[in-house]
């Protein structure tokens, strides 16, 4: 059986747990500095198995040892932004964070695929690259799967479409830098320039670049968690299982688009050796340009890295 570790227990990490053994896709282990956090939520998962009849065991520890041997870890560990707080300050904590997890989740799980959740994400995956020194196609981030759903789903409020007939890409930064693709998100393989007037797609693309502030306004404390669970599931499915499937991932550029060295949501084909493959589409010069400029956006993120 396969093995997943996420490291963070929070409701991020929670959701993607339930999601994978829901599924059935792997021993899930989430691991976190809070003592009996992950205990209480991972036993919880276990009375559950009962009912919705899944086979695959959760565990949960403050300890790396039981991640031992990892074929998947998932890093959601950090804080979100609070109050009085600059993005910078988010940064320079989060950052010590992910130094911290990555060294003793790297020592446990040395051959591991490594997911990065935690935000700033383009930043923060490109450290854990410098830091870890891993293989680009075992670390990546999630963030477009996530772009993509809330693109998805306007695209489907504003046409009254079923979800599995829209493909729809989001790229780029993840965050106000984001870049959506209309002419490749598609219902039924019609692109959706084709279906609603340029209003009507600046409006669904606007709602997209919004989405994770739109729910953060609703709940007013604490930020968005279901579909990142799912989004970060998603991308466990396609390693696990070999799918080779293409989606918007967070990962290394070294050339393509005219980008290099960069972490950033990009069309990307995952299988069981991770990131297979960056795929490029044939872009216009303008959705060429507006890539670039927010692999700019992102490249200002990283300058504000601590030392």
């Amino acid at each position: 059986m396969a093995k997943v570790t996420i490291v963070g227990a929070g409701n991020v990490g929670a959701t993607a747990a339930h999601i994978i053994a829901s599924k059935n896709l792997a021993d899930v282990v989430l691991v976190d500095v809070a003592e009996g956090l992950p205990q209480g939520k991972a036993l919880d998962m276990m009375h559950m198995r009962s009912v919705e009849k899944f086979t695959v065991n959760v565990t949960g520890t403050n300890d790396y040892e039981a991640t031992k041997d990892s074929d998947v870890v998932v890093i959601t560990a950090g804080i979100a932004r609070k109050p009085g707080m600059t993005r910078e300050d988010l940064l320079g904590v989060n950052a010590g964070i992910m130094s911290s997890v990555i060294d003793a989740a790297l020592e446990a799980s040395p051959n591991a695929v490594y997911i990065c959740v935690t935000n700033p994400l383009d930043v923060m995956t490109y450290l854990a690259y410098k830091k870890s020194g891993l293989p680009t196609n075992r670390l990546m981030g999630m963030g477009g799967v996530l772009d993509s759903s809330r693109l998805s789903f306007a695209v489907c409020e504003k046409l009254g479409c079923m979800p599995e007939d829209v493909v729809a890409w989001a790229l780029g930064a993840h965050g106000e830098g984001m870049v959506c693709w209309p002419r490749f998100t598609t219902v039924q393989g019609t692109p959706i320039t084709e279906l609603m007037s340029e209003d009507d797609v600046e409006a669904v693309v606007e709602r997209t670049v919004k989405g994770g502030a739109e729910v953060v306004a609703h709940l007013k404390t604490g930020s968005a968690y279901y579909a990142p669970g799912a989004s970060i599931a998603k991308m466990v499915e396609a390693i696990l299982t070999d799918s080779k499937e293409v989606m918007s991932v967070c990962s290394y550029i070294d050339g393509q688009y005219g980008i290099d060295d960069l972490y950033m949501n990009i069309p990307t084909r995952l299988g069981k050796n991770g990131v297979e493959e960056i795929v490029e589409f044939d872009l216009t010069d303008e959705e060429l340009a507006a890539l670039r400029a927010s692999a700019e956006s992102v490249r200002a993120g990283l300058a504000n890295l601590p030392e």
